[in-house]
């Protein structure tokens, strides 16, 4: 094995903790002769235990050694690569390097594990390449990254050669990107050290605009505005502001879903995060990719000045904001940032020469949004059509509208007032009763 992955070019970077690489040194040992067979032994598990740990994250199934192979391909950024997510196939003299990486990988795909095996009394190798998951429900693994591997390795699987494999990767790249960007749909900041600065959110909602009852106004603005934005249009940053529970949370995370399959993705900031708003651009504005800042909840007290950061993005310095990011926040508040009855008064002129300076300053930012959708609380009618349409979706609910009207009736009083979040609640509760 050592003697086949010595020759990778493209695909030889990133060595350190790779299952792959560090297999290979095993089996160098091992060809040498001089080795220890137990401990040899116990390098060998340990590293079929981190296979079967990446196996488990990304539920993968059947021959885990083709889908940690087929994973490695999917996840590797290099020129070729990202050359490769942008136009797919193109001339050069780099696909001469590529081919031979391509050659070497359909041979470590048929890899003969029989002569280790049988002279170790080992069969771990025959397991993996056998292997039987434990049913999972889809939250427990990365779905987006899954499906995609598994198709990789079906086709690899079935290449007749370094050719084949190179159409097949090549027209991966571009259909569906490379690395984390290409293969997940949502992203966080970690807030461990040791780790990437961007992460993949691996559980999602896979919530839809349909599942949220009403808002057609609403949701029909922020459609048509993500729609130009991943065809490369012009498109704004977008402000959704109003009561609490009203959907404007769900309304982001299902266009996220309407739109991943067309390039776009999301990235999730919370305001404390604001000032490496232009470290999280850097790494992302370049990429193939339409990116969404995703901020929740956010307002800023009257005490702090991080909505600044969020400000200088918006306006833009010397530096071009980036076509391919956009910002869109909700918020209850309909400016942001609270404005205290001093600054409308003028009671705080003794700091301030014009009083009018603070408040402009503020509401500015709210400004720099070009389209605000407001989402207010439903009427006590829309309410109950809220209520009603939901319960269609759950066949145990067997109350009559009339009944259904009733009970959420006597919800409402004590659950603090109409919302499509209050709603949702009360068919839940019905659920449990039922």
């Amino acid at each position: 094995m050592y003697h086949l992955t010595s020759k990778l070019i493209i695909y030889r970077q990133n060595n350190e903790n790779n299952i792959l690489f560090e297999l290979a040194d095993i089996f160098k040992k091992y060809d040498s002769g001089n080795y220890n067979k137990e401990e040899l032994i116990e390098e060998i598990y340990i590293q079929i235990h981190k296979l079967l740990s990446l196996a488990t994250s990304y539920g993968f199934n059947e021959n885990l050694w083709h889908k940690y192979i087929s994973f490695l391909i999917a996840m590797t950024e290099n020129p070729f690569t990202l050359v490769s997510e942008k136009i797919g196939a193109n001339k050069g003299s780099v696909n001469n390097f590529a081919k031979n990486d391509f050659k070497i990988i359909k041979q470590l795909f048929d890899y003969d594990f029989t002569k280790i095996e049988n002279e170790l009394g080992i069969n771990c190798f025959t397991t993996i390449q056998n292997y039987q998951a434990i049913i999972k429900k889809e939250q427990l693994f990365n779905k987006d990254v899954s499906l995609k591997v598994q198709e990789l390795s079906k086709s690899i699987e079935n290449a007749a050669d370094e050719n084949e494999i190179f159409s097949i990767v090549t027209q991966f790249y571009e259909k569906y990107g490379v690395g984390k960007f290409g293969l997940n749909r949502a992203f966080r900041l970690s807030d461990d050290n040791s780790s990437e600065f961007i992460i993949p959110i691996t559980s999602l909602d896979d919530v839809v605009l349909d599942d949220l009852v009403g808002y057609e106004n609403q949701k029909d603005k922020l459609i048509k505005n993500t729609e130009a934005f991943v065809q490369g249009k012009k498109a704004n940053n977008v402000l959704l502001y109003g009561d609490a529970g009203t959907g404007k949370s769900t309304s982001i995370k299902a266009i996220l879903n309407q739109f991943y399959d067309q390039g776009l993705r999301m990235i999730e900031l919370y305001k404390h995060e604001a000032k490496y708003l232009s470290k999280v651009i850097s790494e992302i504005k370049n990429r193939n990719y339409r990116f969404i800042i995703y901020m929740d909840d956010l307002s800023f007290e009257e005490s702090e000045s991080s909505y600044k950061y969020l400000k200088a993005l918006i306006e833009g310095g010397i530096e071009t904001n980036p076509s391919n990011v956009l910002i869109y926040a909700t918020s209850n508040r309909r400016h942001l940032i609270k404005e205290t009855w001093n600054e409308r008064v003028n009671t705080s002129s003794d700091e301030e020469m014009y009083h009018s300076d603070t408040i402009r300053e503020k509401l500015s930012l709210v400004d720099r949004f070009g389209i605000s959708i407001g989402y207010y609380k439903p009427t006590v009618k829309e309410y109950f059509n809220i209520v009603t349409t939901l319960a269609k979706k759950y066949p145990e609910i067997t109350l009559t509208d009339e009944e259904l009207k009733t009970e959420a009736n006597k919800w409402l009083i004590s659950h603090g007032g109409a919302s499509g979040r209050t709603a949702q609640q009360f068919i839940y509760h019905i659920i449990t009763i039922s």
